[in-house]
């Protein structure tokens, strides 16, 4: 007899199409020095245009830094929108970001003592809709001019975080390709105000650095999240053993591992994505949040399982007549939930007759 929860694999396999080879961080920046070049020599170039419409709407913020001695002045910047400041407390805004060679903003960090804003580009959630950025950008005269600090290939940046001492000390935890293995990832630590990079915290071609806090009081003192996940087209796998947690107690430069079992932090194949921040007042308090998606036992599965659709384990083990006997609904609430993610053209009517054929 054939197995049932084969053929649902199956089926969510049809939906699997080939990758395309991503463009190259070279290309996309030639390319922008293509653009510039035409800008400059364009009919059009000192007409200045406003926009008038339709609508004013903005998109998904990424991040927020405020000025910490005028709650009025912040900066906000946006999924794909580029980067945006406010003196007026958000009455109105002002665009400093256009002149790069991208809007797609993953985190920002502002040295309010110094007034130089980072920028790492490339929005960090890892959906379908995040688009790449090319490394890390950074300004000293409230983004009028920006310069560009490499890291071509990471793509995707989680966070920024500067030291609290040194303004030429920062470090960042890049995601990587978001639908390909590639090794620039991890943590990276600069201490020339980003002329140059070193990676000081690498796992594998599929493990990012998605999040980094520092103790205030003590700057030798991080800690970094690690998330494994890897993506194509139709499938997301959000969560490996080699995501964690670890800590450096010398600025950065080397890390360990600190979510061990022994630790009490979940460990294993079902830890996901990972945030963490480091408590002000009492650096030893470090709190983390987790997406963790670990088995659950038979007995929570009971209590706290959908009715309103099936999950995949209730397909093991069932008869054909088993098969064909499951509810409609629960049946279609399952092939369209976004996590299976079917095409339309397939239905619970077509999927049974299917298995009634053979």
């Amino acid at each position: 007899m054939k197995s049932i929860f084969l053929h649902i694999f199956l089926f969510m396999g049809l939906v699997a199409f080939a990758q395309p080879k991503p463009s190259s961080a070279t290309d996309r920046l030639k390319s922008n020095e293509q653009r510039s070049l035409l800008l400059a020599n364009s009919t059009v170039n000192n007409t200045s245009f406003q926009n008038i419409g339709p609508s004013v709407m903005s998109g998904r913020v990424v991040d927020i830094d405020v000025n910490p001695s005028d709650p009025t002045e912040f900066y906000v910047a946006y999924a794909t929108g580029g980067v945006w400041h406010t003196i007026n407390n958000g009455q109105s805004f002002k665009s400093i970001f256009d002149s790069t060679a991208t809007l797609n903003i993953g985190d920002i960090a502002v040295n309010w003592k110094n007034r130089i804003i980072w920028v790492g580009t490339g929005e960090a959630n890892s959906s379908r809709s995040s688009y790449a950025g090319i490394g890390v950008y950074k300004s000293d005269n409230n983004g009028k001019t920006w310069t560009y600090l490499g890291l071509p290939e990471s793509h995707h940046i989680g966070k920024v975080q500067l030291s609290p001492i040194d303004p030429n000390v920062a470090w960042v935890a890049a995601l990587g390709h978001l639908y390909s293995e590639n090794k620039e990832r991890g943590i990276y630590k600069t201490a020339d105000g980003g002329k140059t990079w070193k990676q000081t915290l690498y796992i594998d071609a599929n493990t990012s650095g998605i999040d980094i806090d520092i103790d205030p009081k003590n700057p030798n003192n991080l800690y970094a999240a690690m998330w494994y996940k890897t993506r194509s087209a139709s499938n997301f796998v959000e969560a490996g053993k080699t995501s964690g947690i670890y800590k450096s107690t010398n600025g950065g430069d080397s890390w360990t591992l600190a979510s061990t079992a022994a630790s009490g932090f979940p460990t294993g194949e079902g830890v996901g994505r990972i945030g963490i921040a480091v408590y002000p007042e009492n650096p030893s308090i470090v709190y983390a949040i987790v997406d963790n998606n670990a088995q659950q036992s038979d007995t929570t599965i009971k209590r706290y399982s959908d009715t309103t659709r099936y999950a995949l384990r209730d397909f093991k083990d069932l008869t054909v007549d088993q098969f064909l006997a499951l509810d409609d609904r629960k049946f279609t609430n399952f092939i369209r939930s976004p996590r299976n993610g079917l095409p339309m053209k397939y239905t619970v009517s077509g999927i049974k007759e299917d298995v009634k054929s053979g």
